[in-house]
């Protein structure tokens, strides 16, 4: 009787043990057969997702997309430009380029109307700055120098003169007080300065070579001593990285060769800051 009962136990034992196991296999569905759940919806369970957003975390929303981004070029971003610059937030002429300088002014305009200061033009931005400003003049989006041109001196304001300005390295071909054409200059180094004062043109010399240095001075307009305005290779592929011996350099040679023609001997130069 008693080995009976012990072969009982031993069974019951078994068979919980053997429970133990489906239980493993079936989710927890002990006593349930047939009711197993597929691997695919448990896998698509909130809460046996890998990774799954807790419950009240706040969704994150991927950023706004750039409608023009730091770094590209082209006629949008000289309409960009343009428009910053009828707000004073764009200091100088278009450029076509969107780098820190444009990147900073659209960070002032985004921070001054209540937007995401990114430095980024996203399509609210656009549609802000838009609103808020004209569409730009194909002069104001290509302007004729690289920097706003000076305000004209007092000078240049009567007659023929050429008017450049040494604080906006620009040249102005002034008639009367009516600006005919405007182009970008560049001037002497620290021991060659460029002269300032009212001069005259007394010679004009179109394929001119320097007889001191030996280098091409093309369409050179003499106004005092051996400095003269004139076109210079060198600036047109160095910029203001480099320098002149004391001449009044310009680098559009398009622009000098027109103004070459238009100037006369006599004509009135004004250099100042």
């Amino acid at each position: 009787m008693r080995v009976a009962v012990a072969a009982a136990v031993a069974a019951l034992a078994a068979g919980s043990l053997a429970g133990c196991k489906a239980q493993g296999a079936q989710n927890g569905q002990a006593g349930r057969p047939g009711k197993s759940i597929p691997a695919s919806a448990a896998a698509s369970s909130p809460s046996a997702a890998s990774g799954s957003r807790p419950a009240g975390e706040p969704t994150v929303r991927p950023a706004a997309r750039p409608v023009i981004a730091s770094g590209s070029s082209g006629d949008r971003v000289r309409e960009l430009q343009a428009r910053l610059r009828q707000l004073g937030l764009f200091g100088r002429n278009p450029t076509g380029y969107y780098g820190t300088v444009t990147a900073a002014a659209v960070r002032t305009f985004q921070s001054g109307h209540g937007l995401a200061g990114t430095g980024q033009v996203t399509t609210t931005t656009w549609a802000r700055l838009r609103a808020l400003t004209q569409p730009p003049s194909r002069t104001a989006m290509y302007p004729p120098t690289a920097n706003p041109a000076a305000e004209l001196d007092a000078r240049c304001l009567t007659g023929r003169v050429l008017c450049v300005s040494k604080t906006s390295r620009t040249l102005s071909w002034v008639v009367d007080g009516k600006v005919r054409s405007a182009m970008d200059v560049r001037f002497g180094a620290q021991y060659t300065p460029t002269r300032e004062g009212t001069f005259r043109v007394n010679f004009k010399s179109r394929h001119h070579v320097s007889t001191i240095y030996h280098t091409a001075m093309p369409y050179a307009m003499f106004f005092s001593g051996g400095q003269a305005v004139h076109y210079s290779s060198d600036f047109a592929a160095r910029g203001y990285a480099g320098a002149s011996h004391g001449c009044v350099n310009v680098r559009d040679i398009g622009k000098i060769s027109a103004l070459f023609d238009q100037v006369r001997t006599g004509d009135k130069v004004v250099i100042h800051w």
